[in-house]
């Protein structure tokens, strides 16, 4: 029996273990998926437990610092120096980045080689403003005052993966113009400050695509505004489920259909919609 487990302090309430238990169900593998609580005091004395596990998820504020216990790192992980998903072979922890699959999923139909607007740009956001540029998109960070020197340090960071790339950085209140995709990685419009919007109206009339890393509440004051004007608008649980899918295929080699995943995608927004989720 495989046994999983996902890392980070603190977790509260997750949506981890009802995604991968449906996840290992489907293929019908007996494994077990938990929640472990380590505080970063007690992460570097952790690497036995991490090694009984036959794989791992990884949350904040663990991302960077668990790499210190992991044998090997995948390309994807490499590239970020970030891990979110551990596989244990034959007693090696190999280390990757998943949420890249995920949000490359998620936003698949979207045109990420032309004008994107990148609102927040930490955390998931410094990955989707990288994926953004090496597509060939033109980049605009859109952020508040305070972030402008990681705005300007993810800046430098991209130019290192693609020499070439156009990336601007513009104060939200300032912004103007025409973009083809919104990516929003800020954390406005998260419950329970729900009726805030990251960007103006006229910017979001002014765009194509929209995608919201926040997954709760389900529709965003950014997804309702989108969806009201006609846009291609695409919500947070789907690039969760996705993320979660790739492991499983790091893990035992399984892939599902757009049907399977599609109906975790809706079983994860009834439990936000329930009021399961804060």
């Amino acid at each position: 029996m495989g046994k999983y487990t996902l890392i980070g302090y603190p977790l509260g309430h997750s949506m981890s273990p009802l995604i991968h238990d449906e996840l290992f169900r489907l293929k019908n593998r007996e494994s077990t998926y938990n929640l472990t609580e380590i505080s970063p005091e007690e992460l570097a004395d952790k690497g036995s437990f991490l090694k009984s596990l036959s794989g791992f998820n990884v949350t904040i504020p663990h991302k960077i610092n668990v790499i210190k216990l992991i044998d090997e790192l995948g390309e994807s992980a490499e590239r970020y120096n970030s891990v979110n998903c551990v596989a244990n072979v034959d007693g090696r922890l190999i280390g990757y980045n998943t949420d890249c699959d995920g949000f490359l999923t998620a936003t698949k139909d979207f045109p990420l080689d032309k004008r994107v607007l990148l609102i927040g740009c930490g955390g998931v956001g410094r990955m989707m403003a990288i994926e953004a540029a090496v597509h060939g998109g033109k980049v605009t960070l859109g952020i508040i005052p305070e972030a402008m020197e990681s705005a300007k340090e993810l800046k430098k960071e991209i130019l290192t993966h693609k020499s070439d790339a156009v990336v601007d950085i513009t104060l939200v209140s300032e912004l103007d113009g025409k973009f083809d995709v919104i990516l929003n990685a800020s954390p406005v419009g998260m419950y329970p400050k729900t009726d805030a919007c990251p960007v103006s109206d006229e910017i979001i009339s002014n765009c194509t695509h929209v995608f919201d890393a926040v997954y709760n509440p389900v529709k965003t004051q950014l997804i309702q505004k989108a969806e009201k004007m006609g846009k291609t608008a695409v919500g947070g649980a789907s690039m969760l489920v996705y993320q979660a899918v790739k492991a499983h295929e790091i893990w035992d080699g399984d892939f599902y259909s757009e049907e399977e995943i599609n109906e975790i995608i809706k079983a994860v927004e009834n439990k936000v919609n329930e009021g399961q989720v804060k």
